[in-house]
Parts: structure tokens; sequence; C-alpha cells
């Protein structure tokens, strides 16, 4: 095995669990640039069984030493943002809003109110911007990639994929006559 190889296969950078990642987030960007096309079950359904999916490659992603910090960009700008927003707060309808608890205020007792079509706009962005930086020739870039994706998925939209989910599973699977099983 030559050198090269040798390094790109030990590299996290260049990982399994970096590619699964860039796999995984690149199916839902494609989906979600998408969405006009999709039915409002349609959408609920890919992303009940896509969330879960996110959520566990991002956990899985490495950690990575970045050789410089300045080598990050944004790409997903206010104006897609808001147009996609806008978009699956229209898919959604009466759906979009639920409530959780925010497990990081100072008292969790009280409900807030949360949109999915936010929850998902936040984690395409933080997503798409992971896909793009990646595809950065310079190493440093992908570098940076990785662990702003994963910085990202601990303080962002890690939360935002389980709250979301929690909602999308009550809506797929609502409570019948409320009856118990025990």
């Amino acid at each position: 095995m030559n050198d090269e190889m040798r390094s790109t296969g030990d590299d996290p950078v260049y990982s399994r669990k970096v590619l699964e990642m860039l796999t995984v987030a690149n199916e839902f960007c494609l989906f979600l640039e998408k969405a006009g096309d999709y039915s409002s079950e349609e959408l609920l359904g890919f992303l009940q069984k896509i969330a879960p999916l996110i959520y566990l490659k991002s956990v899985l992603l490495p950690e990575v030493e970045v050789t410089d910090d300045a080598a990050v960009e944004h790409y997903v700008n206010e104006e897609q943002w808001e147009t996609l927003f806008n978009l699956l707060y229209f898919k959604f309808g009466e759906k979009d809003q639920f409530y959780f608890v925010d497990l990081h205020e100072k008292s969790h007792t009280d409900p807030v109110k949360g949109s999915l079509a936010e929850c998902f706009t936040d984690i395409y962005q933080d997503l798409k911007d992971f896909l793009l930086l990646y595809q950065n020739p310079l190493r440093t870039f992908k570098e940076n990639a990785v662990k702003e994706c994963k910085r990202l998925f601990e303080t962002r939209y890690g939360y935002r994929l389980i709250n979301a989910q929690a909602a999308i599973h009550c809506i797929q699977f609502p409570e019948g006559d409320n009856e118990m099983i025990f």
C-alpha cells in the first residue's frame, strides 16, 4: 500500500463515518430542495425516516484536528433559508406547530412552541453548509466542515432533530381513544 492510500485510509477527514454522513446529508438536502414536488404526507414520511439516520450519523462523526480555523464558509443565505422555511411551513400547515420542554432553560416545566418548518430549515442550513464546505478541494476546508458539523450537531441541530422527530411521531401515530394499554 502506498503512503497516499495509507494516509487517506487512516485519516478521519476521509473516514467511512464522514462519507456516510455526507451521503445522508446529501439525501436530506436534495429531498428538501424538491419539497414542493411532494405532498405533506410524503414529506413527513421521509423526514420521519431520515431524521433518526441524520442523528445517528452525526453522533458518529470523528473528532478532527483543524489546521486552519479560518477555512470556514457559510453558503445558505437568509433568502434561501426564508424560501425553504415558507415552503415547508405551507406544506406542514396546521401540523407545523408543536410543543416541547426545553431542557436548556432554567425552568424546564413550561412547554415551548416549536415549528417543524423552522427545525428542518435550520437543519438543512447546517447540513448544506457542511456538504458545500466539504466539497472544497483543500483539506483545511474538509477538516472544518467535519468539525463544524459535529459542533453544530452537539449545540444546535441534534436537539432540533429530537424535538421534530417526537412531533412527527405524534402526527404519524396519533393517539387513538387515549386508552392506556398495560
